[in-house]
């Protein structure tokens, strides 16, 4: 369903996809035809999270070429000798609503779980008895590993060869989230040079996938992406969209609604939406710690009026920023609350400098601030950051930003132009804020294609800069 199709279908209430993905649908152009978008984003979570487990299983037991063996009439008792569960050690990477689950099932083995989430609240965490942990911790203690992640820019190849140079010989590494976060490549020589004891394998970096090198190692068990194939979770979809049809409808609320129905809030602060998305994800590459609150306060004409979905609108963006997948207006606010993240809005009808501006506030466990303002300008209502931390700016938030945090002395402009420039990154714009000569100081700038890691490394030390963060905006 396209902007063509969408236009053409006048009498269009909702567009239903019984899964999760929504590749399919232009969303915007829904939205804005006031066209409810409706998915079942949890119909699969517990399917995907039982396989999982079952690849861990036939992992740790060697399931799946000691069936091979008997079916080929060799019975190898002795080859195929296994490992307990029980008293070892989990660790769970991304620990959103699949990794929980597959941590209270694999708990009921007797396993103790830890994870690596840099965006979950440790209170949360505690409560489920999970200890959060650094990556680099969590590849040393554990005897089992499962990958629960999106496939970001952060994430692509996470777990590639130099973090499998810190896992135990006897570990066992099971994927079934997304493929690319684990390197096919390095993982295969690691499993063939034992320094990996096997892998439980859903998910590939390309697919169909049917001739990975992987395939033909006994010490891996692999599945064509079914973490979502069970017929409960292909009813369970079926029955989510079919009642959110019939709700969205009769005028009810709608749980799994993608979009924000057209009509459902003021066109004066429509625009606003994804601004504060955008400065909520801003706002999250700039906290130096996790996030606990992500708050919103409202200033000039837009403050009358009902502005209170500004408040989920952080919450999403927030969201996006740290890496959470398939997060809606409807699911942000139960996503933020798995995570223990809450939004505020508050309003205040004087604003000296702009007709509307929109700040949003990330507050952090350690009790550090980051303060995000912007504003829409002009008749074509054009997006602009125009201030953080008090800091002026006027800047747009396209696709690929950079900010630096750095003590403000000559040569650090030209320094950052000349690294982006051997790489042949081009620069859009550069904004500069100080708090005085010698002072604190942030740049900003708006790049053309994305920085990779080693480049923002090569900033940091170059500069002396106390923060770099590289943020790639997602805005549907």
């Amino acid at each position: 369903m396209d902007a063509e199709a969408i236009s053409v279908a006048k009498g269009l209430k909702v567009i239903a996809r019984a899964g999760v993905g929504l590749d399919n649908v232009e969303i915007p152009a829904a939205t804005a035809a006031g066209v409810m978008v409706v998915n079942a984003p949890t119909s699969n979570i517990v399917s995907a999270a039982e396989l999982a487990i079952g690849l861990l299983l036939a992992c740790a037991r060697s399931i799946s070429p000691a069936h091979a063996a008997l079916r080929n009439g060799k019975w190898a008792r002795s080859k195929y000798t296994g490992a307990e569960l029980f008293e070892k050690t989990l660790g769970i990477v991304g620990f959103g609503r699949i990794g929980q689950l597959v941590a209270s099932r694999m708990q009921a083995f007797g396993m103790k779980v830890v994870a690596y989430d840099p965006y979950m609240q440790p209170a949360r965490a505690a409560q489920l008895d999970v200890a959060l942990v650094e990556l680099d911790e969590l590849l040393k203690v554990s005897d089992f590993i499962s990958i629960h992640l999106p496939k970001t820019k952060e994430t692509a190849n996470l777990i590639g060869t130099e973090a499998l140079k810190k896992v135990k010989p006897s570990v066992r590494i099971i994927n079934a989230a997304r493929g690319g976060v684990l390197d096919e490549a390095a993982l295969y020589e690691a499993l063939k040079n034992g320094k990996v004891a096997g892998a439980g394998l859903d998910v590939f970096a390309t697919e169909p996938c049917t001739d990975s090198p992987l395939f033909t190692l006994d010490n891996v068990v692999a599945t064509p992406h079914l973490g979502a194939s069970t017929d409960e979770a292909q009813e369970r979809a079926g029955i989510a969209v079919a009642v959110s049809v019939r709700k969205a409808l009769s005028g009810e609320l709608v749980p799994d609604a993608v979009n924000v129905k057209g009509g459902a809030i003021d066109e004066a602060v429509r625009p606003a939406l994804p601004l504060v998305e955008k400065l909520a994800q801003v706002a999250i590459a700039l906290a130096t710690d996790v996030v606990a609150t992500i708050d919103v306060e409202v200033r000039g004409e837009i403050s009358a009026l009902d502005v209170s979905v500004l408040a989920t609108s952080a919450l999403k963006g927030a969201l996006i920023g740290m890496g959470a997948e398939d997060v809606t207006y409807v699911n942000a606010p139960a996503l933020a609350s798995e995570r223990a993240l809450t939004s505020n809005i508050s309003t205040n009808a004087e604003s000296p400098d702009h007709r509307n501006l929109v700040s949003v506030r990330a507050a952090c466990a350690d009790g550090s601030k980051v303060l995000v303002s912007g504003t829409l300008m002009g008749i074509k209502q054009i997006q602009k950051i125009v201030a953080i931390d008090a800091l002026d700016l006027d800047l747009k938030p396209t696709s690929n930003l950079l900010f630096l945090r750095y003590s403000d002395q000559p040569g650090v402009v030209g320094v950052v132009g000349n690294a982006l420039g051997k790489l042949k990154i081009n620069i859009a714009d550069m904004q500069v804020g100080r708090t005085e000569v010698g002072g604190q100081a942030l740049m900003a700038l708006t790049v053309d294609s994305v920085i990779p890691n080693d480049l923002l490394q090569i900033i940091t030390k170059e500069t002396g800069a106390s923060l770099v963060r590289f943020v790639n905006l997602v805005n549907e």
